[in-house]
């Protein structure tokens, strides 16, 4: 008896505070469609970060920082959201970010998702030659967009952060599909990005099992 394929689980992040109008939203919604004429019917959930991430305090890091077995229930709460969060990262089969690049790095929410997701035995390890990541055989597309910086330029402290954070934690494959400098080159920005997740659609492969 034949089994019907898994669909593909993509986890879309995004982390433009502006809802409507956003570049980086457009060309993840391009991420996602091509993802989806490529792999058939795909389960995609959403984190939309505009709706707020709480910043990890001293009570969270108490709670992270207790053996899982010996937590309290007031531990367990306050690391509540952060277990949500990792995993989604866990289920995923690839990772879609999209984020613009504010002040020449990342929006606050998303270094507060960040914070919420690095956990030690969760998504990464400590071991004798370094921090190990846990999350592999992952996919990723990094979605980028900024007004004046050129992405992957001197002052752009956004992209290879996310970069290595996804690194990290055990995704090594990302693909970037950056449109900077849109106050200069819009047209020609968006278009090159458009170009990219072309590209994305007719070389992905099947991730999912």
């Amino acid at each position: 008896m034949s089994t019907a394929p898994q669909s593909l689980k993509v986890l879309r992040i995004d982390a433009s505070m502006r809802r409507a109008g956003s570049v980086s939203r457009d060309l993840a919604d391009d991420v996602i469609a091509s993802l989806r004429a490529r792999h058939g019917e795909i389960d995609v959930t959403e984190r939309n970060l505009a709706d707020g991430v709480p910043l990890i305090d001293e009570a969270w890091i108490g709670a992270n920082f207790t053996d899982p077995a010996d937590r309290t229930d007031e531990q367990k709460a306050a690391l509540a959201l952060s277990d949500t969060l990792v995993r989604e990262l866990k289920e995923a089969d690839a990772v879609v970010i999209a984020t613009p690049i504010y002040n020449f790095s990342v929006p606050g929410a998303l270094k507060a998702w960040i914070d919420q997701i690095a956990r030690a035995r969760e998504t990464f390890r400590y071991s004798e030659a370094g921090p190990v990541g846990l999350l592999e055989g992952k996919k990723a597309y990094l979605v980028i967009a900024s007004g004046g910086t050129e992405i992957g330029g001197e002052i752009d402290f956004a992209s290879g952060y996310v970069r290595h954070i996804l690194g990290f934690i055990g995704i090594d494959d990302v693909t970037t599909v950056a449109a900077g400098r849109l106050m200069f080159t819009p047209e020609e920005s968006v278009a090159s990005a458009k170009a990219e997740i072309a590209a994305i659609g007719a070389a992905v492969q099947t991730i999912a099992a």
